[in-house]
Protein backbone atom coordinates (compact mmCIF):
# COMPACT_ATOMS: atom_id res chain seq x y z
CA UNK A 1 0.00 0.00 0.00
CA UNK A 2 0.98 3.32 -1.09
CA UNK A 3 1.50 6.18 2.15
CA UNK A 4 -1.19 9.06 1.82
CA UNK A 5 1.23 11.42 3.22
CA UNK A 6 3.18 11.65 0.28
CA UNK A 7 -0.40 12.94 -1.28
CA UNK A 8 0.52 16.36 -0.18
CA UNK A 9 4.09 16.70 -0.38
CA UNK A 10 6.65 17.64 -2.89
CA UNK A 11 6.25 13.92 -4.56
CA UNK A 12 2.63 14.25 -4.66
CA UNK A 13 3.27 13.21 -8.44
CA UNK A 14 5.55 10.29 -7.42
CA UNK A 15 2.53 9.21 -5.31
CA UNK A 16 0.27 9.66 -7.94
CA UNK A 17 2.37 7.29 -10.25
CA UNK A 18 2.55 4.69 -7.39
CA UNK A 19 -1.27 4.57 -6.94
CA UNK A 20 -2.01 3.80 -10.69
CA UNK A 21 1.06 1.05 -10.66
CA UNK A 22 -0.83 0.30 -7.47
CA UNK A 23 -4.55 0.19 -8.56
CA UNK A 24 -4.69 1.85 -12.10
CA UNK A 25 -3.84 1.46 -16.02
CA UNK A 26 -2.00 2.27 -18.60
CA UNK A 27 -4.80 4.36 -19.64
CA UNK A 28 -5.15 6.42 -16.27
CA UNK A 29 -0.97 6.89 -17.04
CA UNK A 30 -1.46 8.40 -20.34
CA UNK A 31 -4.56 10.70 -19.18
CA UNK A 32 -2.34 12.46 -16.88
CA UNK A 33 1.14 11.78 -18.33
CA UNK A 34 1.64 15.46 -18.09
CA UNK A 35 1.80 16.02 -14.34
CA UNK A 36 3.23 12.28 -14.01
CA UNK A 37 7.14 11.55 -13.70
CA UNK A 38 8.27 9.73 -17.37
CA UNK A 39 8.64 5.64 -17.46
CA UNK A 40 10.88 4.00 -19.20
CA UNK A 41 10.17 1.44 -22.27
CA UNK A 42 10.57 -1.41 -18.83
CA UNK A 43 7.94 0.38 -16.32
CA UNK A 44 5.53 1.18 -19.27
CA UNK A 45 5.62 -3.01 -20.06
CA UNK A 46 4.95 -3.83 -16.67
CA UNK A 47 2.23 -0.94 -16.31
CA UNK A 48 0.82 -2.51 -19.40
CA UNK A 49 1.34 -6.26 -17.87
CA UNK A 50 -1.10 -4.94 -15.19
CA UNK A 51 -3.56 -3.51 -17.06
CA UNK A 52 -4.24 -7.17 -18.81
CA UNK A 53 -4.49 -8.21 -14.92
CA UNK A 54 -7.12 -5.68 -14.41
CA UNK A 55 -8.74 -6.25 -17.78
CA UNK A 56 -8.72 -10.36 -17.10
CA UNK A 57 -10.68 -9.38 -13.52
CA UNK A 58 -13.70 -8.52 -15.47
CA UNK A 59 -13.45 -10.53 -18.72
CA UNK A 60 -11.91 -13.83 -19.28
CA UNK A 61 -11.67 -13.97 -23.02
CA UNK A 62 -10.70 -9.90 -23.93
CA UNK A 63 -10.38 -9.03 -27.46
CA UNK A 64 -7.25 -7.55 -28.68
CA UNK A 65 -9.36 -4.68 -30.31
CA UNK A 66 -9.61 -4.00 -26.59
CA UNK A 67 -6.40 -4.65 -25.64
CA UNK A 68 -4.91 -2.37 -28.38
CA UNK A 69 -7.05 0.53 -27.84
CA UNK A 70 -6.17 0.53 -23.56
CA UNK A 71 -2.39 -0.80 -24.17
CA UNK A 72 -1.55 1.71 -27.01
CA UNK A 73 0.01 -0.80 -29.01
CA UNK A 74 0.63 -0.17 -32.91
CA UNK A 75 -0.47 -3.64 -33.67
CA UNK A 76 -1.25 -7.03 -33.45
CA UNK A 77 2.50 -8.83 -33.06
CA UNK A 78 3.74 -6.43 -30.68
CA UNK A 79 0.50 -7.17 -28.36
CA UNK A 80 1.34 -10.45 -28.31
CA UNK A 81 4.75 -10.22 -27.45
CA UNK A 82 3.60 -8.41 -24.78
CA UNK A 83 1.16 -11.07 -23.51
CA UNK A 84 4.10 -13.87 -23.85
CA UNK A 85 6.32 -11.65 -21.56
CA UNK A 86 3.54 -11.31 -19.56
CA UNK A 87 3.03 -14.98 -19.49
CA UNK A 88 6.75 -16.14 -18.51
CA UNK A 89 6.65 -13.41 -16.04
CA UNK A 90 3.64 -15.48 -14.38
CA UNK A 91 2.02 -12.54 -14.25
CA UNK A 92 -0.98 -14.37 -16.38
CA UNK A 93 -2.12 -17.51 -17.40
CA UNK A 94 -3.79 -18.16 -20.80
CA UNK A 95 -3.57 -18.72 -24.50
CA UNK A 96 -3.46 -16.80 -27.65
CA UNK A 97 -6.56 -17.66 -29.72
CA UNK A 98 -5.49 -15.67 -33.24
CA UNK A 99 -8.29 -16.98 -35.26
CA UNK A 100 -10.89 -15.02 -33.15
CA UNK A 101 -8.70 -12.44 -32.17
CA UNK A 102 -8.50 -12.62 -28.49
CA UNK A 103 -6.88 -13.44 -24.84
CA UNK A 104 -8.05 -16.45 -23.17
CA UNK A 105 -7.31 -15.71 -19.41
CA UNK A 106 -7.13 -19.08 -17.41
CA UNK A 107 -5.41 -17.29 -14.51
CA UNK A 108 -4.11 -13.83 -13.23
CA UNK A 109 -2.31 -12.29 -10.10
CA UNK A 110 -4.60 -10.27 -7.84
CA UNK A 111 -3.42 -6.18 -7.91
CA UNK A 112 -3.72 -4.02 -4.33
CA UNK A 113 -7.25 -2.84 -3.48
CA UNK A 114 -8.39 0.63 -2.63
CA UNK A 115 -10.35 1.31 0.36
CA UNK A 116 -13.53 2.34 -1.08
CA UNK A 117 -13.39 -0.69 -2.81
CA UNK A 118 -13.49 -3.04 0.80
CA UNK A 119 -17.71 -2.15 1.03
CA UNK A 120 -18.32 -4.24 -2.46
CA UNK A 121 -15.75 -6.61 -2.05
CA UNK A 122 -17.79 -7.52 1.58
CA UNK A 123 -20.94 -7.57 -0.18
CA UNK A 124 -19.55 -9.83 -2.81
CA UNK A 125 -18.39 -12.61 -0.02
CA UNK A 126 -21.89 -12.12 1.83
CA UNK A 127 -23.62 -13.10 -1.36
CA UNK A 128 -21.24 -15.71 -2.23
CA UNK A 129 -21.79 -17.00 1.25
CA UNK A 130 -25.41 -16.76 0.92
CA UNK A 131 -25.06 -18.44 -2.17
CA UNK A 132 -23.09 -21.38 -0.65
CA UNK A 133 -26.06 -21.86 1.91
CA UNK A 134 -28.80 -21.99 -0.48
CA UNK A 135 -26.75 -24.52 -2.66
CA UNK A 136 -26.27 -26.65 1.12
CA UNK A 137 -29.65 -26.23 1.79
CA UNK A 138 -30.66 -27.88 -1.83
CA UNK A 139 -28.46 -30.60 -1.36
CA UNK A 140 -29.19 -31.05 2.62
CA UNK A 141 -32.80 -31.65 0.94
CA UNK A 142 -31.53 -33.71 -1.84
CA UNK A 143 -29.96 -35.81 0.26
CA UNK A 144 -33.22 -35.98 2.16
CA UNK A 145 -35.23 -37.40 -0.22
CA UNK A 146 -32.39 -39.85 -1.53
CA UNK A 147 -32.68 -41.32 1.78
CA UNK A 148 -36.31 -41.73 1.73
CA UNK A 149 -36.56 -43.26 -1.69
CA UNK A 150 -33.85 -45.83 -0.64
CA UNK A 151 -36.26 -46.46 2.72
CA UNK A 152 -38.88 -46.86 0.53
CA UNK A 153 -37.25 -49.36 -2.13
CA UNK A 154 -36.31 -51.32 0.90
CA UNK A 155 -39.39 -51.61 2.65
CA UNK A 156 -40.65 -52.59 -1.16
CA UNK A 157 -37.96 -55.25 -1.70
CA UNK A 158 -38.69 -56.90 1.61
CA UNK A 159 -41.89 -56.67 0.91
CA UNK A 160 -41.85 -58.55 -2.39
CA UNK A 161 -39.07 -61.26 -0.76
CA UNK A 162 -41.79 -62.12 1.87
CA UNK A 163 -44.93 -62.44 -0.91
CA UNK A 164 -42.04 -64.47 -2.96
CA UNK A 165 -41.32 -66.82 0.27
CA UNK A 166 -45.14 -67.14 0.74
CA UNK A 167 -45.49 -67.98 -3.33
CA UNK A 168 -43.03 -70.42 -2.65
CA UNK A 169 -44.22 -71.94 0.25
CA UNK A 170 -48.11 -72.42 -1.16
CA UNK A 171 -46.06 -73.78 -4.13
CA UNK A 172 -44.38 -76.62 -2.40
CA UNK A 173 -47.07 -77.56 0.18
CA UNK A 174 -49.73 -77.53 -3.56
CA UNK A 175 -47.10 -79.79 -5.10
CA UNK A 176 -46.85 -81.96 -2.28
CA UNK A 177 -49.92 -82.46 -2.18
CA UNK A 178 -51.03 -83.27 -5.72
CA UNK A 179 -47.96 -85.48 -6.05
CA UNK A 180 -49.35 -87.78 -2.98
CA UNK A 181 -52.56 -87.89 -4.81
CA UNK A 182 -50.99 -88.92 -8.09
CA UNK A 183 -48.96 -91.65 -6.30
CA UNK A 184 -51.98 -93.03 -4.81
CA UNK A 185 -54.43 -93.22 -7.79
CA UNK A 186 -52.04 -95.46 -10.37
CA UNK A 187 -51.81 -97.92 -7.04
CA UNK A 188 -55.53 -98.58 -6.87
CA UNK A 189 -55.81 -98.72 -10.61
CA UNK A 190 -53.25 -101.60 -10.93
CA UNK A 191 -55.14 -103.31 -7.93
CA UNK A 192 -58.42 -103.04 -9.72
CA UNK A 193 -56.45 -104.72 -12.75
CA UNK A 194 -55.27 -107.59 -11.14
CA UNK A 195 -58.12 -108.47 -8.79
CA UNK A 196 -61.46 -109.09 -11.34
CA UNK A 197 -65.07 -108.00 -9.91
CA UNK A 198 -66.54 -110.57 -7.30
CA UNK A 199 -68.68 -113.11 -9.14
CA UNK A 200 -66.44 -112.83 -12.65
CA UNK A 201 -64.14 -115.58 -12.36
CA UNK A 202 -67.02 -118.11 -10.65
CA UNK A 203 -69.49 -117.38 -13.13
CA UNK A 204 -66.40 -118.94 -15.65
CA UNK A 205 -65.71 -121.68 -13.40
CA UNK A 206 -69.62 -122.86 -13.08
CA UNK A 207 -69.70 -122.56 -16.82
CA UNK A 208 -67.02 -124.92 -17.73
CA UNK A 209 -67.62 -128.30 -15.72
CA UNK A 210 -71.32 -128.39 -16.91
CA UNK A 211 -69.84 -128.30 -20.79
CA UNK A 212 -67.32 -130.80 -19.85
CA UNK A 213 -70.67 -132.80 -17.79
CA UNK A 214 -72.38 -132.84 -21.33
CA UNK A 215 -69.82 -134.29 -22.99
CA UNK A 216 -69.83 -137.14 -20.58
CA UNK A 217 -73.28 -138.30 -21.38
CA UNK A 218 -73.25 -138.02 -24.57
CA UNK A 219 -70.18 -140.44 -24.69
CA UNK A 220 -72.50 -142.80 -22.37
CA UNK A 221 -75.05 -142.72 -24.98
CA UNK A 222 -73.29 -143.81 -27.93
CA UNK A 223 -71.18 -146.62 -25.75
CA UNK A 224 -74.64 -147.88 -25.23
Amino acid sequence: PVSPQLADSEFSPVFRLLTIFAYGTYADYLAEAANLPPLTEAQKNKLRHLSVVTLAAKIKCIPYSVLLEQLQLKNVRQLEDLVIEAVYADVLRGSLDQRNQRLEVDYSIGRDIRREELGTITRTLQEWCQGCEVVLSGIEEQVSRANQHKEQQLALKQQIESEVANLKKTIKVTTAAAAAATSQDPEQHLTELREPAPGTNQRQASKKPSKAKGLRGSAKIWSK
